[in-house]
């Protein structure tokens, strides 16, 4: 179900009218279509943001333009102004029901593999999965189990289960998760560098006797 989102028409797209709009706790947008012109809108930046976080950036958002039909649109892109944490700018795209899109899901890990519990250490190279599928039909996650995992092995593409309702456009071949054997720290003995070698001898340094015959 899609999740309302209020929206006014632009009609100054100035520099200084979109600063305005921010300091008034809204940011500007833009929404784009296939065979339809931009419109430029902006949104409520607080609203907005709490749709993404709670929706996370696949969520279909019925977009509510004032004087106008309402929308049924995706994320294309957003802005977040890091020292704030705020929205700063936002692209939305119309999106049909029946046609599939290309998103990026994220990739929830469950379970304690083994090999962790043996001493070996969970890496994780790849964090979102992409894939193809209907904008209805787009999961929120895409849950990994690494309970059976031991040291020296991977969960690949290839070993997610097939699913119906989306294709998985990822590598086959790319690793998610791998279990790194455990990192021992190389003992140096007293006289020995971290090469093995032994500490070279220090050239003209005299001992205690010498110096106090001089």
């Amino acid at each position: 179900m899609a999740v309302t989102v209020k929206a006014k028409t632009r009609q100054d797209l100035r520099g200084s009218v979109n600063n305005k709009l921010r300091r008034e706790g809204r940011i500007p947008a833009v929404v784009y279509g296939k065979d339809k012109e931009p419109l430029a809108v902006s949104v409520d930046s607080l609203e907005l943001l709490k749709t993404l976080r709670d929706e996370g950036k696949n969520a279909i958002i019925s977009l509510d333009v004032e004087g106008d039909s309402p929308r049924q649109v995706m994320f294309h892109e957003y802005q977040i102004e890091p020292i704030r944490n705020e929205l700063y700018h936002a692209d939305f795209y119309i999106v049909d029901m029946s046609t599939e899109v290309d998103v990026q899901v994220p990739i929830h890990v469950e379970g304690t593999a083994q090999g962790v519990q043996d001493g070996g250490i969970l890496s994780q190279p790849l964090h979102e999965l992409s894939l193809r599928a209907k904008p209805n039909q787009i999961p929120d996650e895409i849950q990994v189990d690494v309970s059976n995992l031991e040291v020296g092995d991977s969960f690949l593409v290839s070993d997610l289960k097939e699913a119906n309702n989306y294709e998985i456009t990822e590598d086959e071949s790319t690793a998610i998760v791998t279990i790194l054997p455990p990192q021992t720290e190389e003992v140096v003995e007293p006289g020995e560098t971290q090469d093995g070698d032994a500490e070279p001898e220090v050239i003209n340094q005299k001992d205690d006797d010498e110096e106090e015959e001089e």
